[in-house]
């Protein structure tokens, strides 16, 4: 007896990156000796402000916390020039996606997304009932940057949400304000999402602002990146009241707890940690960029603007699996490109961007291969 809606009928999990102790234990590698670049995460740990605003909330566990998160959602409006009621909050950001499917797309309507794209829109959609609608066509697999004319030709009146993920995953590649504005104006009648998860190694601002200028249009950002704060659960997005409105109709009561609000408000005054961060994996992208030059079965995808980046596999004899375990074996973890992504098909991998003594590791491993 299957009693889950038809969409769940084969469901398809989120692929993360392998965690150090199990590549240890299967490999017999020391976990120091072990590069782990397949999930993006900070090279320095959490935001120091974080852990010790997180410490001393401990105390207030056994309290619930605010249900729309409303310290934290203050701190955020004071930060980008918003009002609390412009703010939305969530266990991680891709909490902020499933409420947007939820609230903004009815059952077998369409969503829109780049082919290919993060897999977690494709995947909520698809648990939910939507039709995600990846527009492969509108990738360059040359520089794995987006076609912005092919992207907004893929906007139909039956798009019910339309995501923009900049700087671009898995490729990094970022795309101009312009552009930007181009697809947000294309699709009046749709929700438009901007991701920005990855904009701090962009080295700018990003397009927060944005949200000021569109009633349509919300801007996504997390606190697991820059911020350092992944095992936390933190995320939120900016948009009309109207937007955040229904997202607040639609998420679980009290998805923010007290050491989440406590960690996230430390971490939006860490301008150290977060400009310390940010100026390593700049000068860790270009350090390995110049570090691919010597090889010559693999290619670093140019145009990177994220803390990760595309490899693509020019030896017609292997694929992205053989590489991936290849990697494993020698104690490099990265992104299976044919496993996590749709459509980049065993051709590519997607690899982070960390301290250079990791990016000589990853190197001089895809070097060793046979």
């Amino acid at each position: 007896m299957h009693l889950a809606h038809p969409g769940l009928k084969n469901p398809e999990y989120y692929v993360p990156g392998l965690p150090v102790d199990h590549v240890a234990q299967r490999y017999g590698i020391s976990p120091a000796e072990i590069s782990k670049l397949g999930s993006a995460e900070n090279p320095y740990g959490a935001s120091p402000k974080a852990k010790a605003a997180v410490a001393e909330a401990i105390e207030s566990m056994h309290l619930y916390a605010s249900w729309t998160a409303e310290p934290l959602r203050q701190k955020i409006a004071d930060t980008y020039g918003y009002e609390p009621n412009q703010v939305i909050c969530g266990s991680g950001e891709t909490e902020v996606i499933a409420l947007i499917i939820r609230a903004f797309c009815e059952p077998g309507e369409e969503i829109l997304m780049p082919g290919p794209c993060f897999p977690i829109y494709h995947l909520f959609a698809e648990a939910e009932g939507r039709v995600p609608v990846l527009a492969h066509q509108a990738t360059d697999r040359g520089t794995m940057a987006m076609d912005v004319d092919a992207y907004i030709d893929a906007i139909t009146p039956a798009t019910r949400i339309v995501f923009v993920t900049n700087p671009h995953s898995p490729s990094g590649t970022w795309m101009s304000e312009a552009d930007v504005r181009r697809i947000v104006e294309a699709a009046p009648h749709a929700l438009v999402v901007l991701d920005e998860a990855y904009v701090h190694y962009s080295g700018g601002p990003g397009y927060i602002h944005l949200a000021h200028d569109y009633p349509h249009l919300i801007v996504l950002r997390t606190f697991s990146k820059a911020f350092g704060l992944a095992g936390l659960r933190l995320g939120f997005g900016i948009a009309a009241p109207s937007i955040v409105d229904a997202l607040l109709a639609v998420k679980p009561t009290w998805n923010i707890g007290q050491l989440q609000l406590a960690g996230g408000i430390a971490a939006l005054d860490d301008d150290e940690h977060v400009e310390r961060t940010v100026a390593t994996i700049i000068d860790s992208r270009g350090y390995v960029q110049d570090r691919f030059e010597a090889l010559d079965r693999f290619r670093m995808v140019p145009g990177s603007a994220s803390n990760f980046f595309l490899v693509e596999i020019l030896d017609p004899d292997i694929g992205s699996t053989q590489v991936f375990e290849g990697l494993l074996e020698r104690g490099v973890i990265v992104k299976d490109g044919s496993v996590s992504f749709r459509g980049l098909d065993q051709r590519f991998l997607r690899c982070d961007v960390n301290l250079r003594e990791h990016m000589d590791r990853l190197v001089a491993a895809l070097a060793d291969l046979p």
